[in-house]
Order: structure tokens, then sequence, then C-alpha cells
């Protein structure tokens, strides 16, 4: 049976008269790679800085590790890194940007020159010498995630890694995020708007409308879970006529395959267009 290591139960965030969150319950395993998906204002970095305490929960539970406890909350934290942004001293390169996060983060001196060495390998930025003021947005992201990485979390929280980025830097931070899982050992919580992209990066999935996480998935879930009933036919063509003709919908030809993006309009309601 998979460990729960972070989970929500009835959590519910105001801010004056406005309802953020109405009544989250979400649940995060061990070696997941958990993609939390909704659209900008759905309630997804409110969910985090729950998480994270970086804002009290007006009612419920979040636990870490099996503990609702504040005490154990508070170490339990410690155990997680996060990307929620990236502010980085612009003037400086990315080894002397993480030396002073490492010096924040309570990192011994004399492990952090070795500590931080390793994670800007792991990111692909080892040797890079330039100011932070010259990097490309993929590169300003991998830094944020490489400071996150600093001191080897056992939790990882990224909040939209890969917005802003072009194919190619998208296709980076899907590798690092899994080697990340794979390699590190770490469980990964990734948020975005990006369905596609997701569905292609995590094996679990919490949907979030509206304050709420209407749905958990898993990545066989999406495939084997579907309202809909497959029929073979000899003339594509002519068959998709007969049945438009006859009022009965086609969600996908029989040789496409269900998509994160399908699934969650038909749950939240809306289109991709």
């Amino acid at each position: 049976m998979s460990e729960s290591v972070i989970k929500l139960e009835d959590v519910r965030k105001a801010y004056g008269k406005h309802e953020v969150l109405k009544g989250v319950n979400m649940n995060v395993q061990k070696g997941d790679i958990y993609g939390l998906i909704g659209r900008n204002g759905a309630g997804k970095t409110t969910i985090f800085k729950m998480i994270l305490g970086l804002s009290e929960v007006n009612s419920g539970n979040v636990s870490i590790e099996g503990s609702t406890d504040k005490k154990e909350l508070l170490k339990n934290r410690s155990k997680i890194g996060f990307l929620v942004g990236t502010r980085f001293y612009n003037y400086l390169n990315a080894e002397k940007n993480l030396l002073y996060f490492a010096t924040v983060k309570g990192i011994p001196r004399r492990e952090r020159k070795a500590e931080i060495k390793r994670v800007l390998e792991i990111v692909g930025l080892k040797g890079v010498k330039k100011p932070v003021k010259s990097f490309s947005l993929g590169m300003q992201q991998r830094l944020g995630i490489a400071n996150a990485i600093l001191g080897n979390p056992d939790i990882l929280i990224l909040d939209e890694p890969t917005n802003g980025l072009d194919p190619q830097g998208i296709a980076d931070i899907r590798n690092l995020i899994k080697k990340l899982r794979d390699e590190n050992n770490m469980t990964v919580i990734v948020s975005s708007h990006i369905l596609g992209e997701l569905e292609h990066t995590a094996d679990r999935f919490g949907i979030v409308n509206e304050g709420i996480v209407v749905k958990e998935i898993t990545q066989m879930d999406l495939q084997e879970n579907q309202p809909a009933v497959e029929i073979a036919v000899d003339d594509l063509v002519r068959a998709k006529e007969v049945l438009e003709n006859a009022g009965i919908k086609i969600i996908r030809e029989v040789n496409e395959k269900s998509s994160l993006e399908d699934f969650y309009f038909r749950l939240v309601g809306g289109s991709a267009e």
C-alpha cells in the first residue's frame, strides 16, 4: 500500500470575503509525480501555501508525513523544497546566488560548496559563470529548481515551472522532474494550466476548479474510465457522417488516445478553443 506523504482534508481559506479554497481534499503518495491542474485563479498556488505553511488555513487539516501536530509540521516542512517564482540577485552568477540561499537554509559551511556543485550539475548549469541577468527564462527556471533541491529534500513543490518556456525548455524541465523522482527519490508536486504538458510528466493528477479538487485520477484511470463506447468500422468517413446525423457525439476516433485535456474539460466544462 502506498504511503501518504501530504494530505489535505476539507481545507478552507478565505481572504476577507473572498473564499479561495472551499474544502480541498487531496492525497499525495510517496514517489508520486503529482500534477495539480486547473485554470489560473483556480486555487493551485493557495494550496501550495497551505502545504508550506506560508498562510494559515481557516479550517480543515494539513498532514505531512502523517502528522498534523504544529511542531511536527514545522519539522516535516523543512523536508520540502519549493519553487514558487524565481527571485535571484541578477548581478550574481548561479553559484553565488545559491551560496546565499544555502547560507539562509542553514546548510553547514563545510558542505555548501559540494552541495551547490551537486545541484548545479543536476539542473545542467554546472560551469555557467555569467550573471543571472543574462540567463534565458529556461535557465532561470532551472536555477530555481536547483535552489529548491538544495539540501536534498524528500518532497519538491514546483508552481508553474514551465510557464512561458519554449518547447525545448518545457521538455528540459519535464525530463528534470522525472530525473528528480527516479534518481533522487523525491516526491514531486507540480502545478500547471498547460494540460497537455502535465499529461507527459505526472503519473497522478488532482483537478482543481473553483477552489476544490474535483477529482484525483491516475494515468491508468485516464485511459480506462472514459464515458464512451468504441466501435470499429470499415468506412470511417461514412460512419462519422451517419452518427453525427443521428445526433451522436463523437469524442475521438478509434486510433486516437484520450487526453488529459479531454478529461479535464468534460469534468469542469468549457473547451480548449
